[in-house]
């Protein structure tokens, strides 16, 4: 790369955190695909999928502004694979709403605002994005 300019960040497919760009991935930045070798090993499965889907599902029940929490998510989950432990699927609750917003479908927020969701720390709540389809980056 020349003049210091470095490529546009990316998002991981399996939590959605913002992935910048590093030296040392400059050869095969266009490959990047994970944050880290965690997340390259846990991958998006099943169970990612179904938290993704009961989070739309449960937004869908609401209206347009109403939020969720991704506790909500999890209790759906793990009540429809028979779980008796829901918090065990609170942090993959999370990586799916982080994937959402990534996608553009929600946003994720704070005491009513919008947060980044890479740095959101403690309880978040979940809406539809906005109308004219504004999408934190």
């Amino acid at each position: 790369m020349s003049g210091g300019a470095h490529p546009v960040d990316k998002t991981c497919v399996s939590c959605g955190r913002t992935i910048t760009w590093r030296k040392k991935w400059e050869r095969d930045w266009d490959q990047v695909r994970y944050c880290s070798a965690a997340c390259r090993r846990r991958g998006v499965g099943e169970v990612d999928h179904e938290l993704e889907d009961a989070i739309g599902a449960l937004l869908d029940q609401r209206a347009r502004d109403a939020t969720i929490c991704p506790s909500e998510a999890a209790r759906q989950v793990a009540r429809d694979r028979g779980l008796e432990e829901w918090r065990d699927l609170m942090e993959p609750a999370r990586r799916a709403a982080r994937r959402l917003v990534a996608a553009g479908e929600i946003e994720m927020v704070q005491q009513g605002r919008v947060v980044d969701p890479s740095a959101a720390r403690g309880p978040i709540r979940i809406r539809r994005a906005s109308r004219g389809g504004y999408r934190l980056v």
